[in-house]
């Protein structure tokens, strides 16, 4: 694998596997050569066009594809669990949307499966990979800000989103917090860490899932993250980190951002941009550039999206959904079948 091209797998064929792929078939060094759907016809069809050689009408067919070095999990988030505890009991190694599972249960039980195998697993969390994103937190470990004490950010789209449609779903794991508030509590914790305290609120739909969540979240050091999530309502989609001595903003579009701006005090702002050469911040490569580096490096878990993270949030969305008394369709039964 350190001289041959990666052969990647996609599971599912919805939006977010169609936008991978295409930007997967720009890297030299990557191969997709095979993709998996509940259906023959789905798989067959978006096979012809990516020009992918082998489409499977069963996730299991793909995960026992040999040729494949790691799968692409495209799924809703109800079915991470499934899809990639199944490729992974084949020996596959993963990629993974996020949010990376339904609740964190679910997440040990994925990260236990690919470290008791040795696999590699990674959650798709290409914010992580953005080099602004690095950028940004290597200044603030620098102490280009001084200590943080504050960080604000938003995810909002406007809708209106039909009761129908999967974001309102509860059997698809539905709501803003899963699919959007996911982005602004893992910026928060890339900077801050797992919270020691989390209040929030919410407006829940009449299937069951929360339409807007707003949360506070508290660190021992003193430090806040204000977070807010919504179906209903387009935010700015910013983000704002304080400390005791600047601010650093990133303005629309924070979770893959072009450009952000450093204010220290006493200075002139500096504005920090992207490198055209790097492709656009909403590009998807970065994220495949660091799978295909750790597999040649022989490495079961990225540095930059590192598995106790993954499984941190997914501890602070439990928490959140705790709070405002959301439930998702067999999770009771799920965990007393683990307790028992």
């Amino acid at each position: 694998m350190t001289t041959q091209p990666v052969r990647w797998g996609i599971l599912a064929t919805g939006g977010i596997a169609a936008t991978f792929t295409a930007d997967l078939l720009d890297l030299p060094d990557a191969e997709v050569v095979a993709v998996a759907s509940r259906t023959d016809a789905s798989a067959k069809a978006f096979a012809e066009r990516f020009g992918i050689p082998r489409a499977y009408g069963s996730w299991g067919a793909l995960a026992e594809d040999a040729e494949v070095d790691v799968v692409y999990v495209a799924t809703p988030h109800s079915a991470h669990r499934e899809a990639a505890g199944l490729c992974l009991e084949a020996g596959r190694n993963v990629l993974c949307e996020k949010a990376f599972t339904l609740n964190a249960r679910e997440a040990e039980e994925l990260v236990g499966l690919a470290r008791e195998r040795g696999l590699f697993l990674m959650e798709a969390m290409w914010m992580y990979c953005n080099p602004l994103i690095r950028r940004l937190k290597a200044l603030v470990d620098d102490g280009a800000i001084g200590e943080v004490r504050t960080v604000q950010a938003d995810f909002g789209l406007s809708g209106p989103f039909p009761a129908a449609h999967r974001l309102r779903d509860p059997a698809q794991g539905g709501g803003a917090l899963l699919d959007l508030g996911v982005y602004p509590v893992s910026f928060a914790q890339l900077l801050l860490g797992e919270p020691s305290d989390i209040t929030a609120r919410a407006v829940l739909s009449d299937e069951g899932v929360d339409l807007q969540t707003g949360m506070l979240l508290s660190w021992e050091s003193g430090a806040h993250a204000l977070v807010h999530c919504s179906i209903i309502g387009g935010t700015p989609i910013m983000a704002s980190v304080t400390g005791s001595r600047g601010r650093i903003d990133i303005p629309y579009g924070f979770f893959h951002p072009d450009r952000f701006v450093l204010h220290r005090d006493g200075r002139d702002p500096e504005e920090f941009t992207a490198d055209p050469a790097a492709g656009t911040g909403a590009s998807l490569k970065h994220e495949a550039v660091e799978v295909m580096r750790c597999l040649r490096a022989g490495e079961t878990e990225s540095p930059l999206v590192p598995l106790d993270g993954s499984l941190a949030v997914m501890r602070t969305l439990d928490a959140v959904r705790d709070r405002i008394g959301v439930r998702y369709p067999g999770e009771a039964e799920q965990a007393q079948v683990a307790t028992a």
